[in-house]
Formats: structure tokens, C-alpha cells, sequence
């Protein structure tokens, strides 16, 4: 295999990070990525077939060598099939992380000898990290089905196990006082103020938003097709964003565009945004964030179930519904009184005076 000047790998380099600390880099295209690890070690030449698989670049012979029937055989597997394969760029790196955490663990273990109460004992040591035990147990069930179309093992022993109670909502969604001061630090013009109208009045997630541009634009409204779920959506631009739009130069293939001009990725995009969150000193924001608020927006609205999901995309109801927790309840519970009016308001007191003024006999 070809070494560089550095002693690694082709196209890798020594890097330091934010953090001052000494880190190999892969480098190739528009991949870029830290490789963890000892370099020419067993895991680091994993993460790099997978890497140089990703760049579309030829794979290491001998990198990926596993033996049969192990949890590594069937990631290894899983990685080239179709199922994983058709997954969106960001799902697959998401799902990557998860995956190779479980590999390092349990990399050389027999799946056939997988049994229930394994899975609850590894699920069990994750408990102080519910999200994270849940993700694992979702992606293990993906696999393990995929294991046994592969004659790997006879049944999913992942299957009905169940999840943890989440300690919280996921994505912090945003809140009015939190977009102002966003809004205030970047002002109108800057491509951080673009940004947040774009995620926050078309309700897209990332992947959607960093591929809009001017051919999407149909009258008033944006046609785009989610990349995720690939449903067909028709958007009315908000006032705000169609006034942002109007100033905007129609030389770029995308409305959102780095300093260098080039299109966005959804990876790039995210950690962009998350950079002018903080400067905004909104470390605990994010753009996904943005789309649970414009969900609760439309909510508080007094929006239908279905009339956000006209707007969001998401095809399970159930989904609408997680995004709206957030919604205003104390003015819900306001307009509720007040639809009843002076009347109903006496009526939910009365039966309280009445209980106060009996006598215990």
C-alpha cells in the first residue's frame, strides 16, 4: 500500500485539532475526516476502507479481512448491501458511528450465539444514555434481520425488546425569544439570516434546505422532494423569506452557498449553522431545532395535525404530533376559557364552592 511522506496512508495527513490534539486526517474530494486510532492498526485500516469505500476510491486489500459468522463478517455485509447503501449520506454516517462503537466490542463474537438476554444486557449497560441505547437497539434490529435473510442466525433476537423512556425531547426546539436574538446578531443579508429563513419558514430538514435554488421556485410557492422519504411537497414562501429571496442574485445553483460558492452539503451545512448558533450564544440550538419550531409555530396557529404535516412532509401523524410537545399550552389553555366564555367559567368553579360549603355528618 501506498505510504505517504508522513508515514500514512494515501490521502491522509497529521492534523491538529481545535483541541491541540495530534490527529490523523483523511482527506479525499469533498470527504474529509478524522480517522481515530493507532495509524495501521486493525480498527484505524477499518475506518479507512470505509472511508476510501465512501470516496468512491478502491478498497484495501486485506482491510476489511473477517472471519465468517462474526458481528464483523455481517458489518461488513450490511454496509454493501442495497438497505444500507440507499440510506441519505447523513443517515449512513450516523448509522456508521453506532455501528463501529458496537464493532469494537464486539467485533469477533459469533452471531449465531446472539441471544435476547445479550441484547438487554448490552442495552442495560447503555441506561445512562437512554437516546443512545435506543439508536443501538434500532440499528441491531436493521442488522439482525439482515443477518437472518443471510442465514447468518435463525430469528432477530432484537426483536420486542423494548426501548428506554427518553429523558428528553431530542432537538431543543427553538423558542420566539430565541430566534430574535438570533435575528439580532445576524442581521438581514448575512447568509446566517438566509439560512434561518430558509430552515425555519420552509420547515425542511438540512438535507432538503442546503439543495434548494431559484429552479425550485414555482409562482409563490417552493416544490421540493425530500430527500429523506422522497415525498413531494408544494410550500407557500413566507412573506419574509420571499423578500430575502427578491435580493438575492439568481447566478447560483443553490440558494445557500459556501464563501468559495459551492453548494452546501447537509453535514456542512449543520456544522456551519451550529458555528453562527454560538455566536449568537445559542450553543444548545441547532437547525433541526428550527424545523420543531416552525412545527410548534404552525401548532400554536391552531394548525391541524394534518395541515403541518402539508408542511413538513413527515407521513406518520404520530411524528406531527412528537414535533408539537413543545406547543403553548398556557395559551391554549387560555383560548379554551375563553371559548367558553363567562358562563363555562363559572361552571368549572361552581362545583368547588358547592364541595367547600358541605358538612361531614
Amino acid at each position: 500500500m501506498l505510504r505517504t511522506k508522513s508515514g500514512l496512508p494515501k490521502h491522509c495527513s497529521w492534523n491538529t485539532d481545535r483541541h491541540g490534539k495530534r490527529r490523523v486526517r483523511f482527506r479525499k474530494g469533498h470527504l474529509s475526516e478524522y480517522i481515530a486510532g493507532t495509524p495501521w492498526s486493525q480498527d484505524f485500516m477499518r475506518q479507512y476502507a470505509m472511508l476510501l469505500d465512501r470516496a468512491g476510491a478502491p478498497a484495501v486489500i486485506g482491510a476489511e479481512r473477517t472471519k465468517p459468522g462474526t458481528v464483523n463478517a455481517l458489518v461488513v455485509a450490511y454496509y454493501k448491501s442495497p438497505d444500507f447503501k440507499n440510506l441519505e449520506d447523513s443517515t449512513q454516517a450516523h448509522r456508521r458511528r453506532i455501528i463501529e462503537r458496537f464493532r469494537s466490542e464486539h467485533g469477533d463474537k459469533l452471531i449465531r450465539g446472539l441471544r435476547r438476554e445479550h441484547i438487554k444486557l448490552i442495552m442495560a449497560n447503555k441506561a445512562a444514555t437512554p437516546e443512545a441505547a435506543n439508536n443501538l437497539i434500532k440499528i441491531l434490529r436493521v442488522m439482525l434481520n439482515y443477518a437472518v435473510d443471510l442465514d447468518m442466525i435463525e430469528s432477530n433476537p432484537a426483536t420486542d425488546i423494548k426501548r428506554y423512556k427518553s429523558r428528553g425531547d431530542g432537538f431543543h426546539t427553538w423558542t420566539d425569544d430565541e430566534i430574535a436574538k438570533f435575528e439580532a446578531a445576524h442581521t438581514v443579508g448575512t447568509r446566517a439570516r438566509l439560512a434561518l429563513a430558509l430552515l425555519l419558514h420552509t420547515a425542511q430538514r438540512v438535507s432538503d434546505v442546503c439543495k434548494m435554488g431559484w429552479q425550485h421556485v414555482n409562482g409563490d410557492a417552493i416544490a421540493i422532494t425530500q430527500k429523506k422519504t422522497g415525498t413531494s411537497l408544494m410550500i407557500p414562501l413566507h412573506s419574509e423569506l420571499k423578500a430575502m429571496l427578491a435580493a438575492m442574485p439568481k447566478t447560483n445553483l443553490t440558494f445557500f452557498v459556501t464563501e468559495r460558492g459551492a453548494s452546501f452539503t447537509a453535514q456542512g451545512l449543520g456544522s456551519w449553522f451550529k458555528k453562527q448558533c454560538k455566536v449568537a450564544g445559542l450553543r444548545h440550538c441547532s437547525a433541526h431545532g428550527l424545523r420543531k419550531a416552525a412545527a410548534t409555530r404552525l401548532a400554536n396557529a391552531g394548525c391541524s395535525v394534518n395541515q403541518i404535516a402539508a408542511i413538513t412532509g413527515h407521513r406518520s401523524l404520530g411524528e406531527v404530533a412528537h414535533y408539537t410537545k413543545a406547543a403553548d399550552q398556557e395559551r391554549l389553555a387560555r383560548q379554551a376559557l375563553t371559548m367558553l366564555g363567562s358562563e363555562g367559567e363559572r361552571d368549572l368553579v361552581q362545583p368547588r364552592t358547592q364541595l367547600s360549603n358541605l358538612k361531614v355528618k
